[in-house]
């Protein structure tokens, strides 16, 4: 009677292992097996990490095996089981794996086909087709979208962190336990004794040191010692933790009523304001979307206040970015004077404060929840709902969706865009000339990482899809697509999302978006919080006293008074700490452990992805030899695959 050989890998996570019993049946093109109980005596089956083998004889010849379906039956309690894979030794020797990389809960059963991706087109056979389709509407049923607040992208509909499918959530919630982790943090710190001290303003700028130094770092250590002085003001808006704001001004804006005279001083080129904007040489950042935004009402005992500033910068002799003008509110008006460099030392300080900290407010929100967060929560909710784990878009994708949809329920649990290509993004700022603005780090890796990630995707586009035409035809790929723009996006065109796409350029580039977003742009955006923000006046969180509304009137008394109280300034700083750490056994970008593709020719383009990536470590790690402020938040040894803290 014909023999297979059964290898079973079980996870070497937490409580991966199970004692229930695993019966596994085998489907083939010509006829199915009995159901087999994967047992050994005397041996304890299905340990965490561990990988076992079994024989299974059966009655007659099965044909091309076409499913491996696994059971689990209580024994005593309900344990979960982690299967990783399982490989199928086949009568004539042939060798089948059928990856997993999944769950099976409670009395469950898991259906896998063979490694090979494929594209619905490739299955002709009733079963496979059949196979693809119960998937999808099991997923469905559990991947289900929800409005969390009105406004913002759709996400996944759970109320807290048990409540998500056990595939997608952390492996530990402990990891993960923001209260927790915040405890933590304060231990770290040295910071318990000043936690509950809300109210209690600091003394001087020299008085925040109580709580930073015993913690300080190469950038932080140096923000502190710098953060008054305009070149350090500059190059946040360069290389900081929001390095997407800053774009070059081509006209001055008419609410803003700046003129040479006032700014004459901050001039070297001894040109008018309005040739140094025609040159190129005139940059702003504007905070208009805090315009009319009440400020946090939480703290009750607490009055807090926001503004949305205007920031008008120079490119001096020196390429460096410096602050020559900044308005706090956006309608002009003698009760909202422009602030300049000449003015009164406290006068300009608070007025470059308060910029830092609609900065840090726009960030937080923005930046990093909205368009990193959120919108690869869309990605990810998107692509278990319309992608079978048989479609090679799935195999590419699901990596950096690692714990993405957890992270961000576990934070509308316990806490609290716009569709861009990167080079694009960076033109339409006018940033893109490294000639011009030769500093900005940001732009220069990131470069370097959209194009690596751009041809490893435009690889793997190739090897399934031969045609533009093949691409269209996908209708699980454009219901994937339709699924983010319809309910991620809420079918908003000002989403630059498209609702399909149709050509194999365009998939490249969308796919690159999507890894970019999950990997590159949150690093970016995230990892830098502790270096940048942990010097409380460099990034205030919260401001307790409204922006001044003349000059010649600011004191040192009243910069500290409208400064985060000392309890606040904790909680901040154990925030930035918490959220600046990487996960526990993290996979950085271009690592794939969970082989989703069996198939050589993907293997040998993720092969060569990280050596694209090791020589941008390489690029990186030498510009950064010797440098004062070293820019490695993009470094792909670095980067995260996906969004997980």
């Amino acid at each position: 009677m014909p023999s297979y050989t059964v290898t079973v890998a079980t996870g070497s996570q937490w409580f991966a292992g199970t004692d229930d019993y695993i019966y596994l049946s085998l489907v083939g093109s010509a006829g199915c097996s009995e159901k087999h109980l994967l047992d050994k005596a005397f041996y304890n089956d299905f340990e965490r990490g561990a990988v076992d083998s079994y024989d299974v004889t059966v009655d007659e010849e099965l044909g091309e095996i076409q499913l491996v379906r696994i059971e689990k039956r209580r024994y005593w309690l309900h344990d979960d089981w982690y299967l990783k894979y399982i490989t199928l030794k086949t009568p004539s020797g042939d060798y089948i794996e059928f990856p997993c990389y999944r769950w099976i809960t409670g009395e469950g059963e898991i259906v896998l086909r063979d490694g090979r991706a494929k594209l619905p087109r490739d299955d002709q056979i009733h079963i496979l087709k059949q196979h693809r389709r119960k998937e999808l509407e099991m997923r469905q049923k559990q991947y289900r979208w929800m409005e969390w607040n009105p406004g913002f992208p759709l996400s996944i509909d759970a109320k807290c962190h048990r409540d998500l499918p056990r595939d997608i959530q952390f492996d530990s919630e402990k990891g993960v336990d923001f209260v927790l982790n915040y405890s933590k943090a304060m231990e770290n710190l040295f910071i318990n004794r000043f936690m509950h001290m809300f109210q209690s303003s600091w003394n001087d700028f020299a008085d925040f040191e109580k709580i930073f130094v015993k913690i300080s770092n190469t950038i932080s250590e140096r923000v502190m010692n710098h953060w008054q002085e305009d070149l350090m003001f500059g190059y946040q808006f360069l290389n900081g933790c929001n390095p997407v704001l800053i774009q070059r001004c081509t006209e001055l804006p008419e609410k803003l009523p700046v003129t040479t005279k006032m700014v004459e001083c901050s001039l070297e080129r001894k040109l008018s304001l309005e040739q140094e904007v025609q040159q190129g040489n005139i940059f702003i950042v504007d905070f208009k979307l805090l315009d009319g935004i009440d400020a946090n009402k939480t703290d009750p005992c607490t009055l807090q206040f926001l503004a949305a500033p205007i920031c008008l910068l120079y490119k001096n002799l020196a390429n460096k970015i410096v602050p020559i003008a900044i308005q706090l509110n956006q309608i002009p008006g003698d009760e909202n004077p422009i602030f300049l460099p000449s003015d009164a030392k406290y006068d300009w300080l608070l007025a470059k404060i308060w910029v830092r900290s609609s900065d840090f407010h726009v960030h937080q929100t923005i930046t990093h929840l909205l368009r990193t967060h959120l919108v690869s929560e869309v990605f990810g909710i998107a692509m278990y709902r319309q992608l079978p784990a048989v479609h090679p878009i799935f195999k590419l994708l699901v990596a950096h969706v690692r714990f993405t949809i957890a992270i961000n329920t576990k934070a509308r649990e316990q806490l609290i865009c716009e569709y861009g290509l990167f080079d694009k993004a960076i033109k339409a700022r006018g940033m893109d000339s490294t000639e011009d603005i030769p500093y900005y780090f940001y732009r220069d890796d990131g470069l370097l990482v959209w194009e690596a990630i751009k041809t490893f995707t435009a690889e793997v586009v190739g090897i399934y899809y031969e045609s533009d035409q093949v691409v269209d035809e996908d209708q699980e790929l454009q219901d994937f697509v339709k699924d983010v723009y319809v309910y991620g996006m809420r079918g908003r065109k000002a989403s630059g999302f498209p609702k399909c796409i149709k050509s194999r350029d365009k998939l490249s580039e969308y796919l690159t978006v999507i890894i970019f977003t999950a990997s590159a742009q949150h690093a970016a955006v995230n990892f830098g919080q502790y270096d940048w923000c942990s010097w409380i006046p460099n990034a205030p969180p919260t401001m307790r006293a409204p922006p001044p509304t003349a000059k010649g009137v600011v004191t040192i008394e009243q910069i500290v008074d409208t400064l985060p109280d000392r309890g606040r300034s904790c909680w901040h700083l154990g925030a930035v700490w918490a959220l600046s750490q990487f996960q526990e056994n993290e996979l950085f970008l271009g690592m794939y452990p969970e082989e989703h593709f069996i198939e050589k020719p993907v293997k040998e383009a993720m092969a060569r992805f990280r050596k694209n990536l090791q020589a941008i470590v390489s690029v990186i790690a030498e510009r950064n030899k010797n440098k004062q402020l070293p820019y490695y938040y993009l470094s792909p040894d670095r980067i995260p695959n996906s969004v997980a803290i």
